[in-house]
């Protein structure tokens, strides 16, 4: 059955690519996250731990929100790790950076991953796709919260 929202098929696959981008370096920060949660040492663990996993869980809904709202407009949503590495511009933790590094490294993250809704937002707002739109401020606004936050912590 064709698709009719109102949105044609150009602007879709234009709200989609900028989707697919945010939600593979979404997912990619969430792995990187979830990676420096498990194996972060040192005196701020407690604190570090309890954070990074406040901050990989909401990751974790929200790529499947991402993913949601591409398929609601009629494409398909990147899935593997393969399709991830190709969009992502965020880079790949080892677990062996020290804390402080591991913050930094979650700092410019967040930072690129509000930059990539930030991007994505024009093709949403020209074709008053205001559902996609909101998805975008809303993780505009999660991760440039969750950048400031762990940049407090850094001297």
């Amino acid at each position: 059955m064709k698709l009719d929202i109102g949105i044609d098929t150009r602007d879709r696959e234009a709200i989609a690519g900028g989707l697919s981008k945010l939600l593979a370096d979404s997912y990619t920060l969430y792995l990187k996250t979830h990676n420096y949660h498990w194996n972060v040492t040192g005196p701020m663990f407690n604190t570090l731990h309890v954070m990074f996993e406040t901050q990989y869980t909401e990751l974790a809904t929200a790529v499947d929100e991402i993913a949601e709202r591409i398929r609601a407009l009629g494409i398909k949503a990147p899935a593997s790790y393969s399709a991830f590495s190709a969009l992502t511009k965020i880079t790949e933790g080892s677990g062996d950076e020290s804390a402080e590094e591991m913050i930094r490294q979650l700092v410019i993250g967040q930072e690129t991953v509000a930059r990539t809704a930030r991007e994505a937002f024009p093709a949403a707002e020209k074709a008053n796709d205001e559902p996609s739109a909101d998805l975008l401020t809303q993780r505009m606004q999660v991760h440039e919260k969750n950048a400031w936050m762990l940049r407090s912590m850094l001297a």
